[in-house]
């Protein structure tokens, strides 16, 4: 049996675990970098959006949303038509962090693909998307309270 989502969850918790440290002396904690990214990169995105793109449940991205906002990175706007409905917006704060979280992004894939050929890193990229797209299905269908069958 290959062992393929072991070695991806050592590799994600190891880089995490990274960036956690390194990001600590922003006051950015337990992937909160992750959302800021998130909603650097799409300013007026709503929670559940920003909650999908990472695959987590919607109260884990709530209580990271929250730290951040509490925490100056990020704030919460009202929609022009729908006073429901609240968008996030990255802070001069948030704007002056994103930089430094992409650069050790960067960083963090020159060192994971040193060594490789850029054909070779091309093909990590496509079964990685495959086996993502595999496991996009499981997960919309567990959200939605299916069970797997084994």
């Amino acid at each position: 049996m290959t062992e393929i989502l072991r070695e991806i969850g050592m590799i994600a918790r190891a880089l995490d675990s990274i960036s956690n440290i390194e990001f600590k002396e922003y006051d950015l904690t337990k992937g909160q970098y992750l959302y800021l990214v998130r909603i650097c990169e799409h300013p007026g995105i709503i929670q559940e959006k920003v909650a999908e793109l990472i695959k987590v449940d919607r109260t884990t991205a709530s209580r990271a949303i929250r730290k951040l906002e509490s925490n100056g990175f990020i704030e919460k706007k009202d929609d022009d038509h729908n006073r429901k409905i609240k968008k996030l917006f990255p802070t001069e704060k948030g704007k002056k962090v994103y930089p430094f979280i992409i650069k050790e992004h960067e960083y963090s894939n020159r060192v994971a693909l040193a060594g490789f050929t850029e054909n070779e890193q091309e093909i990590i990229q496509t079964l990685l998307q495959r086996v993502r797209n595999n496991i996009e299905k499981d997960w919309e269908s567990i959200k939605k309270g299916h069970k797997r069958s084994y």
